[in-house]
């Protein structure tokens, strides 16, 4: 399913997409270079705008879940090492109190948890399928997450806290969009788990990768202490990540920083 992007691109050197939604997804595109070894043919960085994808299509289609993440050209962007990608939010993404475990927005790319079952002798998995936590499709290597308010300032998410961008934790689109995994799971925490297993471990999330803005710093390594963003930037400093889109996080009524 095509994510719902009403786009057009500026002239003059700087890529635009609005989108029309009221939705706190990204809603722009500001700038895009696809860096070296990335996925020939998913080059759009468009494809990162609005809600992050829900289902698949072709020989493996069917919902997203954390065994058959998005995969088509007009759901994923792929940026290889060097490569960028910087999009707007507008309304801007608040550091608020509330937000749960302290995380205020979600990069989600297409990796997926390995099904480890054997199979038959017609390739179907014997047993409902699990996983024992291992990815496909996750990035290796290595990014860097950075925010602005202006556009113009961006400070880096302390690399030491802000995890990779496309590695954990898969789409389930089952799940809420707005809502962050625990991010103090890990892939071990997922061993052995089926489809039904780590939907209750993500209680509501929708998956994606969490980022806190409080881990803004600036050049001299002090907190930048932002209180709100419209700008995200994702830089591959080696591996290749895929982007299927940003989400800010609902404030939750039981949930403090």
């Amino acid at each position: 399913m095509k994510k719902q992007l009403f786009v057009s691109l500026a002239l003059a050197g700087v890529l635009f997409v609005p989108v029309i939604t009221r939705a706190q997804f990204a809603n722009g595109v500001i700038s895009y270079n696809s860096g070296t070894g990335f996925v020939a043919g998913f080059t759009n960085p468009a494809t990162a705008l609005g809600a992050p994808s829900q289902v698949t299509s072709g020989d493996f289609g069917g919902p997203v879940d954390p065994f058959n993440p998005p995969f088509l050209s007009s759901q994923v962007v792929s940026l290889g090492a060097g490569g960028s990608l910087t999009v707007r939010f507008n309304p801007p993404i608040v550091d608020h109190q509330r937000n749960r475990f302290g995380i205020d927005f979600m990069i989600y790319g297409n990796s997926g948890f390995i099904i480890t079952n054997d199979t038959d002798s017609n390739f179907n998995f014997i047993g409902t399928p699990a996983t024992d936590g291992s990815l496909f499709g996750s990035n290796p290597g290595a990014t860097r997450v950075s925010v602005s308010n202006d556009g113009k300032k961006f400070y880096v998410l302390n690399p030491a806290l802000a995890p990779t961008v496309d590695g954990l934790y898969p789409t389930d689109s089952s799940g809420d969009f707005h809502t962050p995994v625990d991010p103090t799971l890990t892939q071990a925490d997922f061993s052995g788990l089926t489809a039904e297993n780590i939907q209750a471990l993500y209680l509501g999330a929708a998956g994606g990768t969490g980022y806190d803005i409080a881990w803004a710093q600036k050049e001299n390594g002090q907190p930048a202490k932002l209180h709100e963003i419209r700008y995200v930037r994702v830089e591959v400093l080696s591996g290749k990540s895929e982007v299927d889109g940003f989400s800010s996080v609902t404030p939750s009524r039981d949930s403090k920083k």
